[in-house]
């Protein structure tokens, strides 16, 4: 029919616009309903975000990286461009996600955080983790939490003043629906932590 026939050429021309572009991956069976799209068209533009980060624009983050305070004027010098040409990749970097915030690094212990570990946490399959996730962002002795294969669901990085800080938050953890159990690693020290982000090796730069 006519309008089998339309549908099958709008599929035709967002896999040939993939393919133009270069992308190759395992399409989902739900791409073609509208929220699928959605997705899927979210999912892409930060691929393309990324694709599109040149190797000035790696130079510029790992300035900035290593210092977030330095002027445009300071970091153009360093990469060889203008500060307005410094400042207009900088606005087009945020604008695409690619540097997400200016943030500062604290040192734990100098704020009476001197207790950390490493916690993995499973799930028992009567919730979905998503719906675990957000009560553990939201306690905020969790500084980190990452979604891993294997045995656990999640490895979190906790940060406590002391031992007896860290039971507390492994019992508030435990007391949250879904949660099955815990294993803790605790830090005994950092070798190091909180690194700037580096981008040269990404692009071959070898030299520094």
């Amino acid at each position: 029919s006519s309008k089998a026939t339309a549908t099958a050429q709008v599929r035709c021309t967002r896999a040939c616009a993939l393919k133009i572009a270069g992308i190759f991956f395992p399409l989902p069976n739900n791409l073609w309903k509208p929220q699928g799209f959605r997705n899927f068209y979210q999912n892409l533009a930060f691929m393309q975000a990324n694709i599109q980060t040149d190797d000035m624009d790696a130079r510029i983050i790992s300035a900035l990286g290593a210092d977030g305070r330095r002027s445009y004027a300071d970091v153009g010098t360093e990469v060889g461009l203008s500060t307005a040409a410094v400042h207009e990749r900088v606005k087009k970097l945020l604008d695409k996600g690619v540097i997400r915030r200016f943030s500062i690094s604290v040192a734990p212990e100098r704020v009476g955080l001197n207790f950390t570990a490493f916690v993995a946490i499973r799930n028992d399959g009567g919730i979905h983790c998503r719906d675990v996730a957000p009560r553990l962002r939201a306690m905020p002795q969790v500084q980190e939490l990452h979604s891993v294969a294997g045995e656990y669901d999640f490895l979190a990085k906790v940060r406590t003043t002391h031992a007896r800080a860290l039971e507390d938050v492994l019992y508030e953890i435990k007391a949250i629906a879904g949660v099955a159990r815990t294993t803790s690693t605790v830090v005994l020290n950092t070798e190091f932590e909180d690194r700037p982000l580096d981008l040269g090796w990404v692009n071959g730069d070898k030299g520094g």
